[in-house]
């Protein structure tokens, strides 16, 4: 028990980890972590979704050999924590999430194939908490209709339907307010797509996201400059 308490006492916090994620060696250091607790315990439902959570990040933004394999990892344990908790959204979200940046490293004909299995996941984190992580679900719908093909049920339309309600949930989202401008500038909507960008600079950092609002407010910075 003595040795068992001092290995406890001697790992690193993996949620201190995640929180300075934009290092990319600590959110694998963090990663590490929940992999060997879950091992330890394949019924650890919060590790299996903060993991699966760890490895989206990781995803695009581990060195590029291994952002598949780090996707690949994030859809196992993400089924993993939708099974052990059918009732929670984390599972079914990160589910979708790992699965779309993987089914964009595909490229656009085979990623097509994930298509269904996202949305599926989305709507499901819709009927169990609509405002989970700040209307994540309706962020992440409104960008599936805005990637997907109009043949094969995409929608501009759909797509600022979904991110508009997602701003209901959390008004200072750099996510939703950027995906928002890219959607409106795909519809030739400029003078509110500059808005929606401006919006994106203008929002305070979350601190449980700031980088991400770092990520975005830079891309914001960048397509207002190219956006007369």
């Amino acid at each position: 028990m003595l040795i068992l308490l001092l290995a406890l006492l001697q790992t690193p916090d993996p949620d201190l980890l995640y929180r300075d994620r934009a290092t990319v060696g600590n959110a694998v250091q963090a990663a590490a972590i929940w992999e060997q607790r879950l091992e330890g315990n394949p019924k650890d439902f919060e590790s299996a979704w903060k993991l699966a959570r760890a490895c989206y990040w990781l995803g695009s933004r581990a060195p590029q050999v291994e952002r598949r394999m780090y996707l690949e990892r994030g859809v196992d344990v993400s089924r993993r924590a939708s099974t052990l908790e059918p009732k929670r959204p984390e599972g079914y979200f990160w589910l979708a999430a790992n699965m779309g940046t993987l089914a964009e490293s595909f490229g656009l004909r085979q990623g097509l194939r994930y298509r269904g299995p996202i949305r599926e996941a989305l709507e499901i984190v819709l009927k169990l908490d609509p405002a989970f992580m700040g209307g994540s679900a309706d962020r992440a719908l409104g960008r599936w209709y805005f990637k997907v093909p109009g043949l094969f049920g995409g929608s501009n339309e759909r797509s600022v339907e979904h991110l508009r309600r997602s701003l209901t949930y959390n008004s200072g989202s750099t996510v939703s307010h950027y995906f928002l401008a890219e959607t409106l500038l795909d519809m030739d909507r400029r003078a509110e797509a500059r808005a929606e960008l401006q919006a994106v600079l203008d929002a305070p950092f979350d601190p449980d996201w700031a980088p991400e609002d770092q990520d975005y407010k830079a891309r914001a910075r960048d397509l207002l400059r190219k956006t007369p």
